[in-house]
């Protein structure tokens, strides 16, 4: 039985220590707030509830997976969760509106054929069948394994199957999610449905790689779930297994240094100079928090760390309304922002800046818990933030409430009071520098969206969670501890679950 301590109380941290607790290991996770959970966060007042983190669970297998081999009790055994149906509703700028109905492709592609015409949803079923090989190709190296050694072969391949295309006499295929939009799709409310996927992750599509189409299979495939109660609900399941599992945690207990013994990591070093000895240590933190801690990750050029790109943020802004939520809207919509250009070039651009009419989704919400009585709703609008985004919050937020209006008729007329949730909120909860989001694994971009690999450059420490192999999102997260946990019992020939 080795002795493990825990860095951060993290989605990814805390399926790493359950799993760890089941094999029979001694798990301590020492967080620096007072809390579990990471981004999974709520806010309570006035009787109102939010999550100010993820709304939505896709693929909730890796969830399953983990309550399954963590103990007796089923995930639907101790959270409520739930299918949303539509998926997903979206409105265009043209005041186009489609909902789009929950892991169906059949019923995608006849939504999208009453809306567009049968041209336009020939060419998105098409694409989805493209996307489906992109996964199968990438899922397993990017989700389910630990990140090759000879991760250049990740960055190279493309493993979308690009549609030939002639251009300027010259046949050329698709390398970039803009480019399969323009030459694929070449309709432009399904570029904005295609490209809607890339910047809920802050990812420009003109530069996001072609393989980056597995972010709207993944929806459509495995569909969209919801924990009543909110989000945060799913966090303190997990919390409760690492308890049964006798994980012990320790929070307000800020990590300061990872202390090295014999060129490798042999515990933790606390912010008031107590050092908790281990065998091993597990970082759930972002990579410039574990280079500041002395544990790092491989230098650049090294087998085990891609070349990273920066990460936007978010903000959020919580609405408690008066009046009902109306019977029949749809848990989640998309409102697409105007003028395509104008809007990347103010998130991506030299100066950026959250367009004045952004790309935005509104979360409405079918669940009691989470408000005073029947007689009022909690809305949650959320947009991306680019790096070095100037402006007041109060400001910013402006630009969402009127975006989200197209959604909520009457808004401002039922708004009773709002809070904003800004990247400096983000920082605070998950320690990560600038409040960065970190995005999910996806293959070739020279392997700029590739994370660093779960073991690092000093024996005996691992990483885990979304700023690691296999990145951002919550499945993503819980394969994250699977993968340390593996290479931390199987040792590193681990080759994932098959």
């Amino acid at each position: 039985m080795a002795r493990i301590a825990v860095i951060g109380a993290g989605m990814g941290a805390m399926a790493a220590a359950a799993r760890l607790a089941v094999a029979g290991h001694r798990v301590v996770v020492y967080e620096r707030t007072e809390t579990y959970g990471g981004a999974l966060r709520r806010l309570e007042r006035d009787g109102f509830r939010f999550d100010t983190g993820p709304g939505l669970l896709p693929l909730p297998a890796v969830y399953r997976d983990l309550f399954l081999k963590t103990g007796r009790e089923p995930l639907e055994e101790c959270v409520d969760l739930v299918q949303v149906d539509p998926s997903s509703h979206h409105v265009f700028a043209d005041g186009t509106r489609v909902s789009l109905p929950n892991a169906s492709r059949a019923g995608v592609v006849a939504a999208l054929e009453d809306a567009f015409g049968p041209a336009a949803a020939r060419r998105w079923g098409d694409f989805l069948v493209r996307a489906r090989e992109a996964w199968d190709r990438s899922r397993r190296p990017l989700l389910e394994e630990p990140l090759w050694p000879n991760w250049h072969v990740l960055a190279e391949r493309e493993p979308y199957p690009a549609v030939p295309h002639k251009r300027f006499l010259r046949t050329r295929a698709a390398r970039t999610l803009a480019e399969v939009g323009a030459w694929e799709l070449r309709e432009p409310r399904l570029i904005a449905l295609l490209e809607s996927h890339a910047l809920a992750y802050g990812l420009d599509p003109r530069g996001t790689p072609a393989s980056a189409a597995v972010l709207p299979y993944m929806e459509h495939a495995f569909g969209t779930w919801y924990v009543r109660g909110g989000m945060r609900e799913l966090a303190r399941a997990v919390y409760e297994r690492c308890l049964a599992r006798r994980v012990e945690f320790r929070f307000g207990a800020e990590v300061a240094g990872i202390v090295e013994k014999d060129g490798r990591a042999a515990g933790v070093e606390l912010s008031d100079g107590t050092v908790a000895e281990a065998d091993l240590v597990v970082a759930g933190v972002a990579p410039a928090v574990l280079e500041r801690l002395g544990g790092g990750t491989r230098p650049r050029g090294d087998d085990g760390v891609p070349p990273q790109r920066g990460a936007a943020s978010r903000l959020t802004v919580l609405l408690a309304l008066r009046g009902g939520r109306p019977e029949g809207v749809a848990h989640r919509t998309v409102v697409h922002g105007e003028d395509r250009d104008a809007k990347l070039e103010s998130l991506f651009g030299p100066d950026p800046a959250v367009p004045a009419r952004p790309t935005v989704t509104v979360l409405r919400p079918d669940d009691p818990a989470l408000v005073p009585d029947a007689g009022h709703e909690a809305v949650t609008v959320t947009s991306v933030v680019p790096e070095g985004c100037g402006g007041s919050p109060e400001a910013l937020a402006e630009h969402l409430v009127t975006a989200a209006e197209r959604a909520v008729p009457g808004l401002r007329d039922r708004l009773l009071w709002h809070e904003v949730r800004t990247p400096a909120d983000i920082a605070g909860e998950t320690g990560a520098p600038g409040g960065a989001v970190p995005v999910p694994a996806l293959a070739a971009a020279d392997g700029r969206l590739l994370h660093p690999s779960n073991t690092t450059r000093l024996p005996g420490l691992f990483t885990a969670g979304g700023w690691s192999h296999p990145g951002g999102g919550l499945p993503h997260a819980g394969m994250s501890g699977a993968l340390v946990a593996g290479l931390i019992v199987e040792g590193p020939d681990f080759r994932g679950s098959q």
